[in-house]
């Protein structure tokens, strides 16, 4: 069995700082969430209002990136490795989409959430990288 070092370089601090950052976009949407339920009287436990298409459509925005939230975290932190200040770089396009896309979501037209489409720059960019790590850990790189 052959061993593969890994030395953290100090630049990974810019993802660890990106990575703190998506927690602040989390929160932010969730606030939004919960403005909205005393907004469009939406209690909890309900996921989803019968009447109100904005209250979804901004519930929607957080869910949405609930759902992707584990793979940017994964690929954000293993891609930084090798490049952490390319990894902070897309991390940052793809957060920035996020917000887009929550704010295009919450008018209601759930069309306009495709401003926020230019996150997948920065999610891919994420993959490649993480996917560049595997194979150099691997010896193929």
């Amino acid at each position: 069995m052959s061993t593969f070092s890994l030395v953290v370089p100090k630049e990974y601090g810019y993802v660890v700082l990106v990575g703190v950052g998506s927690t602040l976009v989390n929160m932010w949407l969730a606030f939004r969430v919960g403005q909205a339920r005393k907004q469009f009287g939406v209690k909890y436990p309900t996921m989803y209002s019968d009447t109100n298409v904005v209250f979804n459509c901004i519930q929607r925005s957080h869910q949405n990136f609930l759902e992707s939230y584990p793979q940017f975290l994964m690929t954000l932190f293993l891609g930084g490795f090798e490049f952490p200040k390319v990894a902070a770089g897309a991390g940052l396009v793809f957060l920035a989409g996020r917000v887009v896309y929550a704010l295009g979501y919450s008018t209601g037209d759930p069309a306009k959430r495709m401003r926020g489409g230019f996150q997948y720059f920065g999610v891919l960019t994420l993959l490649g990288l993480s996917v560049r790590l595997g194979l150099r850990m691997l010896g193929h790189v």
